[in-house]
């Protein structure tokens, strides 16, 4: 499916380029944090990015044991290789090349995460997107999207996009939420073309180049470092440049505007919620809809 770019009368700029961490988790698996928690509050309502990449075994085989989730979505987005998800909730999946696995944690769900593979390339990300106040305790959910079931279109001047969720040029993702209205999008751009995605002003956006480098209003982004982008309220979206042969994740959000309250794998609003999420994890009940919606 071939579609007319959208023309961006007046691009956001960048507000500012992140390098990211090298952090270990999981069992011992290597990843380069670009969204910490220090950013929560510039990007809610997404609270963490993660990008995974490596070819060696050592780096990722031990992968992601048995863990708790509350109060929010991970959204899995498999590049290269393939990874074995099983739930407290009875769900299980492989995610493979190109595929996608979105969770809605809500009130409570233990899963793991981990590798069908022993030698080659794993690569891709988790995205971690926040739940309003009034669904962080809703029943949880899961769906595994191969990667032929994540839609996708190229635009006229050549730009390949994934649309996982969201909308892109007409083109609905494969997920969509009300609240939050988050765009995900997974493009390639071959050397000198141009790709331009319209955006809500209110929206925060940033995108991350995982292969070349980009120019987005005249400033550079390396690859594998995130942009920001600035919420200039005259501009209506984003133009992103490719001297060279680049793919990069761009990703927007409607900001939920709410207290945000964090330990470790728990995202509530208050620290009661959290004191609340740790005693029902530790008494087995984490998921239990006696003390969910």
């Amino acid at each position: 499916m071939t579609v007319t770019t959208e023309n961006i009368t007046q691009p956001r700029s960048v507000e500012r380029v992140i390098a990211g961490q090298a952090v270990m988790d999981g069992a011992g698996v290597r990843i380069n944090r670009v969204l910490t928690q220090s950013l929560q509050r510039r990007l809610d309502p997404f609270l963490m990015l993660d990008n995974f990449g490596s070819e060696e075994a050592n780096d990722y085989i031990a992968g992601f044991p048995d863990h708790p989730h509350r109060g929010f979505e991970t959204v899995t987005y498999m590049l290269t290789g393939r990874m074995r998800h099983r739930d407290s909730a009875g769900n299980e999946g492989l995610l493979e090349n190109g595929g996608v696995q979105w969770m809605t944690a809500g009130r409570g769900v233990i899963h793991s995460e981990m590798p069908e593979q022993d030698a080659g390339l794993m690569e891709g990300f988790q995205l971690w997107l926040n739940l309003p106040a009034k669904d962080k305790l809703m029943k949880p959910w899961y769906k595994d999207f191969k990667g032929g079931d994540v839609p996708s279109f190229t635009t006229d001047a050549g730009a390949t996009v994934h649309v996982i969720a969201g909308s892109s040029h007409g083109v609905a993702g494969a997920v969509q939420r009300d609240v939050t209205e988050p765009l995900y999008l997974d493009v390639e751009l071959p050397a000198g073309a141009t790709f331009g995605q319209l955006l809500p002003a209110g929206h925060n956006a940033f995108l991350y180049p995982y292969r070349g480098s980009v120019t987005v209003a005249g400033k550079a982004v390396a690859e594998r470092s995130m942009a920001i982008l600035a919420n200039d309220a005259a501009a209506d979206g984003i133009a992103v440049q490719a001297q060279e042969a680049a793919k990069f994740i761009l990703v927007a959000g409607k900001p939920l505007n709410e207290p945000i309250a964090q330990y470790g794998p728990f995202v509530m609003n208050t620290q009661q919620e959290l004191q609340q999420a740790v005693e029902d994890f530790r008494a087995g009940r984490l998921g239990e809809e006696a003390h969910g919606a």
